[in-house]
């Protein structure tokens, strides 16, 4: 499968990234700094592209089968709110203008609803410096539940996906959609190499096209 993989270079990007290398999928990795991302792969190739820019969107994903979007705006921009949502809605236009039909979006945890209309971002608990990011991918949630053209997912992390252990690939998860996956001691976990796997998957067998989803352990 040809993929191209939007912010190849982030935390999350490089797990999907490798996943998908090792699975002998082709990635067109859309980065907007190139020199961030050091590695060499025959199924590698590298694209520069600003996704604020709907036109940059389509010449970098076209003639792919799929796209992932792993894009940040990054948690210390002080218009992340902003900066997320418009780079959200310009890649899910221009995947759509290229003729690509497959899109996964990773989003986050904070929109999963942990009781009754109580989603997890509404939370006292919720840690200020992600709630501006978690609000943004939130409403876009709500912008993608509109759409009708695209095959597209919603990928929410485990609530404690960066507690996760560094470098541990099980491959092993449990899904859910709109409320947090809990194990045994009532936490939700999931190791960035296994958030990954979920993504992969999902892409080799597709069981979640037109809602958002969950894992953990």
């Amino acid at each position: 499968m040809k993929v191209a993989l939007i912010g190849a270079s982030g935390f999350v990007g490089k797990a999907i990234l490798n996943e998908l290398l090792n699975r002998n999928h082709t990635v067109n990795a859309i980065v907007r700094h190139p020199e961030k991302l050091a590695m060499q792969h025959k199924n590698l190739f590298v694209r520069k592209a600003n996704v604020l820019n709907e036109k940059e969107v389509i010449e970098s994903v076209a003639n792919n089968d799929a796209v992932v979007s792993a894009y940040n705006a990054g948690w210390t921009n002080p218009n992340l709110y902003n900066d997320f949502l418009e780079g959200s809605k310009a890649i899910q236009a221009g995947v759509k203008k290229s003729g690509v039909k497959r899109l996964i979006i990773i989003g986050g945890a904070g929109s999963l609803y942990i009781a009754e209309g109580m989603q997890l971002v509404d939370t006292p608990a919720f840690p200020a410096e992600f709630k501006a990011g978690a609000q943004s991918a939130r409403d876009y949630l709500n912008i993608l539940r509109e759409e009708k053209e695209l095959d597209w997912t919603f990928f929410s992390p485990a609530v404690e996906m960066h507690a996760g252990t560094s470098g541990k690939r099980t491959g092993k998860y449990r899904t859910g959609l709109e409320n947090p996956v809990f194990d045994s001691k009532q936490r939700s976990i999931l190791s960035v190499e296994d958030l990954a796997v979920v993504i992969v998957d999902e892409l080799e067998n597709p069981k979640h096209i037109g809602r958002r989803f969950t894992a953990a352990y």
